[in-house]
């Protein structure tokens, strides 16, 4: 999100604490793959008209009730899948 809006979200590279104005909404998942992190998030967005485009650098952007919900509900170790947008055959 840095390198593709550096004037918005150049000022946070260092991080910033979650609450009203966070780009990440009021809840962010962090996706791991073996220990490491993978850079992508299930979170909540302050934009939801940009549910389901791809503006979000790889993160699965949701409305915030339901990050809210997710977060209360999924224990920390939950496989996550992620599906292909298009052309994904799942038979």
């Amino acid at each position: 999100m840095i390198k593709r809006e550096p004037k918005r979200y150049g000022p946070y590279e260092g991080g910033m604490a979650g609450g009203v104005g966070n780009p990440l909404g009021p809840r962010a998942l962090y996706l791991y793959a073996n220990g490491q992190d993978t850079y992508y998030r299930l979170h909540g967005t302050l934009e939801p008209w940009t549910i389901g485009t791809m503006v979000s650098s790889g993160c699965v952007r949701l409305i915030n009730q339901d990050i809210i919900d997710l977060y209360r509900r999924v224990p920390i170790g939950t496989k996550v899948v992620v599906l292909p947008a298009h052309g994904g055959d799942l038979a």
